[in-house]
């Protein structure tokens, strides 16, 4: 099951939140997750040809790319294996160039994406909450669905030993 809860936070962001039950342990979605061949996979629900350069440990950079090399600046504001991350949003890259400083960048940056893993019975549940900018809300909307459906079989299929 696949829950989406929409809250106004200032007039140009709002805070979405997905949940997906997985039947997997925590350190298989985490794995998925962070990993780039999985990221790509799961990541494909946003832009066909997604990737990642970078780290996921906490305090690092990294950007998350469309294959023409345009996408988002960001940073792990925290990292802990296996149950939480939050990435923090900085601006977005376009032909090459990092934008943190526009106008239109600081009317919503930073934001937040923040996934948590909570154990459950019979797996764990993958809460995921995004800060994201009016004009994005409803192609986030259709995509992170998409996406965990994604990451959910991936993590349900990898075999635990």
């Amino acid at each position: 099951t696949i829950l989406a809860y929409p809250e106004t936070l200032m007039s140009s962001t709002k805070r979405i939140q997905f949940t997906a039950k997985i039947k997997a342990p925590a350190s298989v979605i985490w794995h998925h997750i962070t990993d780039l061949e999985s990221y790509q996979q799961w990541a494909s629900a946003f832009a066909e040809g997604s990737y990642f350069q970078g780290s996921w440990e906490q305090a690092s950079k990294i950007k998350f790319l469309a294959p023409s090399g345009d996408g988002m600046v960001s940073e792990i504001a925290e990292s802990r294996a296996n149950e939480f991350i939050s990435i923090r949003h900085l601006g977005f890259i376009a032909n090459g160039v990092e934008d943190t400083t526009s106008e239109a960048i600081r009317a919503w940056a930073p934001a937040y994406e923040n996934y948590t893993l909570l154990p459950t019975t019979g797996g764990t549940t993958m809460v995921v909450d995004q800060e994201v900018a009016a004009e994005w809300e409803e192609y986030i909307f259709q995509a992170w669905p998409k996406a965990l459906e994604i990451l959910k079989k991936l993590s349900e299929a990898t075999r635990v030993a």
